[in-house]
């Protein structure tokens, strides 16, 4: 008997990584894997607040692996996945969500701001992945957090962060042409707009309500609305999705 349509978005007995799982939409997602059925590996720099999110995945009914590592350098994405396929044996889902973000003018920037927003968000997100297609098997499925940024200007002085998310949105496109037919392993990004985050909390005040007249939706997103979308990709509901970028921005980059 085939798998009904809702079926499709469950991923029972399934293995997910999380980056960047010790605050906001890193927390909405690793909740909202384990509500569809995954054991989910935790990593991010901060333990205790990792360990706060394992509670939340174990209050689900499901395994939590909690990872301190900095995805920046190369050899901690390796122990990442490494102790994945030690406790799990598996890992059939990653999700690159760690990033940081700053807003410099680009005359006043460092090298150093640059090339830490690069390190995290790109130079991360691909050791990661790099680190994840060694092991995964067909039907595995990388999801690279890019933003609106990356697309379209937020009107801060965003160099360093725009440019790291119109490189994660080159590098899955990259990817998903690898690995789609040779691996089985489907590559998508998603392109949030404006959600809560200890990221936006840094923003000048009133600055994410002077978009609203813009968006067409009228307001900020909920992460679990981006968790969904999520969903969707990570899931075989998306078995025939590799490659694209899923924009969830409620109507700004289409006004």
């Amino acid at each position: 008997m085939s798998a009904s349509i809702l079926d499709r978005f469950r991923l029972d007995a399934k293995v997910a990584i999380v980056t960047g799982a010790s605050s906001g939409l890193g927390v909405a997602f690793a909740k909202a894997l384990a509500d569809a059925g995954a054991d989910v590996v935790l990593t991010g720099r901060r333990s205790d607040r990792l360990n706060e999110t394992r509670a939340l995945v174990q209050e689900r009914g499901r395994r939590a692996l909690v990872v301190t590592a900095d995805v920046a350098r190369s050899e901690d994405a390796q122990v990442v996945v490494d102790a994945a396929m030690k406790e799990f044996g598996r890992v059939d889902v990653l999700v690159n969500n760690a990033g940081k973000g700053t807003a410099v003018p680009a005359t006043r920037e460092t090298p150093e701001q640059f090339r830490e927003v690069i390190d995290v968000n790109l130079n991360g997100s691909y050791w990661m992945a790099q680190a994840c297609g060694r092991v995964m098997q067909p039907g595995s499925s990388i999801v690279n957090v890019s933003s609106i940024v990356g697309l379209t200007s937020g009107g801060l002085p965003q160099a360093a962060y725009a440019s790291s998310k119109a490189g994660l949105i080159g590098l899955t496109r990259d990817l998903a042409v690898q690995w789609t037919g040779r691996k089985g392993i489907r590559v998508n990004a998603l392109a949030p707009g404006f959600f809560p985050s200890e990221m936006t909390d840094q923003f000048p005040d009133g600055y994410m309500e002077s978009w609203f007249d813009r968006i067409p939706s009228g307001r900020t997103g909920e992460p679990d609305e981006l968790a969904a979308a999520l969903i969707f990709l990570v899931s075989s509901a998306a078995s025939y999705v590799t490659g694209t970028t899923l924009v969830v921005d409620g109507g700004l980059t289409a006004s």
